[in-house]
């Protein structure tokens, strides 16, 4: 390449990074989407306990991803309402189950948000049946917050 035209491709380039570097993402007040994002886990957790898989399955995208702990990948919208459908139906009958949250995180950037912390599931009594961890993904579609990618693992071995 001769010189003249490298010298014009490299002060080109400069300036495209020094463009794109100088540029800093607007400060914007993401108060809504995450209260938004919290309010979604808080339905999962609702719903979850108590059995109602429809508002489950509604809190994911079509096109979704599940990482359950121990199983494989559940991919799409339909297989996760599957999912928690079998999972339910595991259940003994008139076993009830509560989960609470907590040491939440939220995220928000553009139309993606993370949440993240720990859950633990409890029966009435205040049997501990469940403490772990979890990481959820979402994406902003026609003004709700969807799950795109959702995991939580155990505390126990």
């Amino acid at each position: 390449m001769p010189v003249g035209k490298l010298t014009a491709v490299m002060a080109m380039s400069l300036f495209v990074l020094t463009g794109c570097a100088q540029r800093t993402p607007s400060a914007l007040d993401t108060t809504a989407d995450e209260a938004a994002l919290r309010a979604a886990d808080d339905t999962f957790e609702r719903a979850l306990h108590s059995g109602d898989v429809e508002t489950v399955a509604a809190l994911y995208a079509e096109d979704a991803v599940l990482l359950p702990e121990g199983a494989p990948a559940v991919r799409g919208r339909e297989a996760i309402r599957n999912y928690f459908k079998s999972a339910v139906a595991e259940r003994k009958p008139g076993e009830s189950t509560t989960g609470t949250l907590s040491d939440r995180a939220v995220g928000v950037f553009g139309d993606l948000g993370w949440s993240s912390g720990t859950s633990k599931v409890t029966r009435p009594d205040g049997t501990t049946v469940f403490t772990g961890k979890f990481l959820s993904v979402s994406r902003k579609v026609n003004g709700k917050w969807l799950y795109i990618r959702d995991t939580w693992n155990s505390d126990s071995p």
